[in-house]
């Protein structure tokens, strides 16, 4: 008796050399059935009868005008030279188009800083919210 007792005793100090899987299986058979059930759902689409319209084509890019500053200050209008004031005028009537041309600005490089800044603020103050500057890359 002494001597099976101590060999039952030993049987357990030893480690489990086998991983018991059932535990896993079940949670795995278990996620199966789950995502068989939902599988469907997530795919089933919504059967609606949409409205039918008729859509207008996307306006066309709207025109730009080039506004050029030459050295002297001299400024010229889509390359047609503009008398002293004439430049509030032609921007108060690009800035009520619609929709709105851009507007351009070519600058020589030695213009004045004074004089873009001028352009740059009559054509804020008539409304024209599309400017651009034009240079030459190197």
């Amino acid at each position: 008796m002494v001597g099976s007792h101590s060999f039952n005793s030993e049987a357990h100090t030893q480690p489990m050399s086998e991983i018991n899987t059932t535990p896993l299986v079940d949670v795995m058979l278990v996620l199966l059935v789950i995502f068989i059930i939902t599988a469907p759902l997530l795919t089933h689409a919504v059967k609606i009868d949409l409205p039918q319209a008729n859509s207008q084509p996307l306006p066309e890019k709207p025109e730009v005008i080039s506004v050029a500053i030459d050295a002297t200050g001299k400024m010229y209008w889509n390359d047609a030279p503009l008398a002293q004031g004439e430049l509030k005028e032609k921007l108060q009537q690009i800035a009520n188009q619609k929709p709105q041309p851009e507007l351009n600005i070519r600058a020589d490089k030695e213009t004045r800083y004074q004089i873009l800044a001028e352009v740059m603020a009559d054509a804020q103050n008539a409304g024209v919210t599309k400017l651009g500057f034009v240079s030459m890359p190197k």
